[in-house]
């Protein structure tokens, strides 16, 4: 199975890619539950979109509240059966 793969560039100008295991939307975000590994363990962000519908590309950055990251993560797991996640 191929899976899609992003890169992100940090404040310092740094590249770091990211395997996008699953993407949602709710109530109107989109949410992506990535992992930095395609395959076997790997610790997982979960990002949201931030970006204006004006912006030219998406901006995303790791859910910070820890209520809405339990939230976003609830459905992840839901979507992902087969998936064990750890906080």
């Amino acid at each position: 199975m191929d899976i899609e793969s992003i890169a992100f560039r940090d404040e310092n100008g740094a590249e770091h890619m990211f395997w996008i295991e699953e993407q949602t939307r709710i109530n109107g975000t989109d949410y992506l539950l990535v992992t930095d590994a395609p395959e076997g363990d790997a610790e997982a962000l979960i990002l949201k979109d931030i970006s204006d519908e004006s912006d030219p590309e998406a901006e995303f950055v790791p859910v910070g509240d820890p209520v809405e990251l339990e939230s976003v993560m609830r459905i992840f797991s839901e979507m992902l059966t087969d998936t064990e996640f750890e906080m």
